[in-house]
């Protein structure tokens, strides 16, 4: 009777600390901000890319080694785990993305208010309102941007997305150059949103800095739901180059689907 009376109260006595464990979890307090990180981790298919000697082959057969990636990633939203956001302010929020540097790979958001947070939305390019603001919508950007190669000369406006290498195919045996560059052409803007889920909260806080693991599967830029053939498009002895025309806005379609988030880092 007596080890059944305290094996009761043991039981009671855990159900209570269990409770409280649970009840201090929910109403944790949290506060006051922190940083995120955003890393792109830029791929081909289900390979890490590895410029200049990495062979990829297409849908269409076409062989391609990439020896430039860099596109623009603006206009930072994060989405919250009770559905509130929060916008990354915009004159803070342009960033270059870029394959052959260290730098060009994660970007840390500073004061991001704390919370859990459960997706994010950010566009790949500047968008037409921020454009047309000039200087006063990008700031220091403009030089960044100029400076990376990120401008086109022969117009006013930003590449969004430069993407270049040679390519081989059946019918183009010799390595060939190819270059596309999206951005504004003509009344198309060719600005894209991109809206990724967390598999796991990140969770910002004054001492922990989430890292949100963004893979970047470069093989939809032509091989996504639209289907481009640099074949199709090889100029001669300019190789290559799909800068405007009716296959800009697919390939921009295309851009929308590209990313994903692999994992989340609370540290």
């Amino acid at each position: 009777m007596k080890n059944t009376l305290y094996k009761a109260l043991a039981i009671v006595a855990l159900s209570i600390s269990l409770f409280s464990c649970s009840n201090d979890d929910n109403n944790e307090t949290v506060s006051g901000n922190g940083n995120i990180t955003l890393k792109f981790d830029n791929a081909y298919g289900a390979n890490d890319l590895i410029l200049n000697t990495q062979g990829n082959i297409t849908s269409n057969n076409e062989v391609l080694k990439i020896n430039l990636v860099k596109y623009i990633v603006s206009n930072v939203v994060f989405t919250k785990a009770d559905g509130t956001t929060f916008t990354y302010p915009k004159s803070k929020s342009y960033f270059i993305a870029d394959e052959s540097t260290a730098a060009g790979q994660q970007f840390k958001l500073t004061d991001v208010p704390a919370g859990d947070y459960v997706k994010v939305k950010f566009g790949i390019g500047v968008d037409e309102a921020q454009w047309k603001l000039g200087a006063a919508g990008q700031g220091d950007f403009l030089a960044q941007a100029d400076a990376a190669g990120m401008m086109w000369s022969w117009a006013a406006g930003y590449k969004f997305l430069a993407f270049e290498g040679t390519f081989t195919s059946s019918t183009v045996t010799t390595a060939t150059p190819f270059m596309i560059h999206t951005g504004k052409t003509g009344t198309d803007y060719n600005y894209t949103e991109v809206t990724v889920d967390f598999p796991t909260k990140a969770l910002v806080r004054s001492n922990i800095t989430p890292a949100v693991h963004i893979i970047t599967d470069l093989s939809k830029i032509i091989d996504g739901q639209n289907k481009i053939k640099l074949s199709d498009n090889n100029m001669g002895g300019m190789g290559a180059m799909i800068m405007g025309g009716a296959k800009l806005p697919l390939i921009t379609q295309n851009i929308s689907t590209m990313f994903r988030v692999d994992h989340v880092h609370n540290d």
